[in-house]
């Protein structure tokens, strides 16, 4: 099973790559899989390379989702 995350766009850095955050958690990612990136965006993360652009709502959803999940794994 793959698991594809919303993360956020903190930095755009130089050759298509960009530095992302998840629940305060940093790391540079390939974005050369999607145009116009830019500070702030959400993107869908898999191994390392952005997918796509998702909407805020859309990625506060899905992660919201996720930690429910995570909770209830611990419960």
């Amino acid at each position: 099973m793959c698991l594809a995350i919303p993360v956020q766009v903190t930095e755009i850095l130089p050759d298509n790559m960009a530095k992302v955050t998840l629940d305060g958690v940093s790391k540079a990612i390939s974005t050369a899989l999607i145009d116009d990136v830019q500070l702030g965006d959400y993107l869908v993360l898999h191994v390392g390379y952005a997918l796509t652009k998702i909407d805020a709502e859309e990625a506060e959803r899905t992660l919201e989702l996720i930690r429910e999940m995570a909770e209830g794994a611990t419960a």
